[in-house]
């Protein structure tokens, strides 16, 4: 089994970073395997609605940014962790337009599969930010995993979240709850549960 983690900051090396690696440490501890996937400095295009993805199998029509590359990845992984710090009380602008432009594409890769959100700030607009990153799992059917406090986290200067001991348990904790529940879902998956099928019905709301 393979945990996917993306960091959502420009920095490498900053609390976002260190908040995603005592979660991946804390899944590996538990045998599970881990990827960091770190979003860069680079331009991300937003989605643009064109529907175009319906006809390329699940990928994005703009293929100059690592969107794809991305929904690749997330078609192998079993979970997901959704990192992002916190500028002016939202998520990164950059997970925002990977996120929209990976999940409009490529549902399919995360459909029920466990996905869990964490934020880090110097100071504020932490709830707010996971709040808004755990609305794709929430419309695309994955379970939602939590921890023993909000998945947050605080520091300014790079490694400073390190300070933040119970940021810090918080985010192991996160780990090893990904990590029961993953194995709950394959031993479940070896016993013949398999996963609902959901309805369907779309409605707009001037009608």
């Amino acid at each position: 089994m393979k945990v996917l983690l993306v960091n959502g900051s420009a920095r490498v090396h900053g609390n976002t970073a260190t908040a995603l690696q005592q979660i991946a440490q804390a899944l590996e501890t538990e045998g599970i395997d881990t990827q960091i996937f770190q979003l860069g400095a680079g331009a991300y295009r937003d989605c643009i609605a064109c529907n175009r993805c319906s006809d390329l199998d699940g990928h994005c029509v703009f293929d100059d940014d690592p969107v794809n590359e991305f929904l690749n990845l997330a078609a192998q992984a079993d979970g997901f962790v959704f990192g992002t710090p916190v500028y002016y009380a939202h998520p990164s602008g950059r997970i925002l337009s990977l996120l929209d432009r990976a999940f409009y594409a490529g549902s399919a890769a995360f459909a029920h599969k466990p996905g869990a959100s964490i934020a880090v700030a110097r100071r504020a607009g932490t709830c707010a930010s996971v709040d808004v990153l755990n609305k794709y799992f929430t419309i695309n059917q994955m379970p939602v995993v939590s921890s023993t406090y909000w998945n947050v986290a605080f520091g300014g200067a790079p490694e400073e979240a390190l300070q933040d001991a119970e940021g810090m348990a918080t985010m192991r904790n996160l780990g090893r709850n990904m990590a029961w529940m993953l194995k709950c879902i394959e031993t479940g998956r070896a016993a013949g549960i398999t996963v609902p099928e959901p309805e369907r019905e779309r409605t707009n709301f001037i009608r």
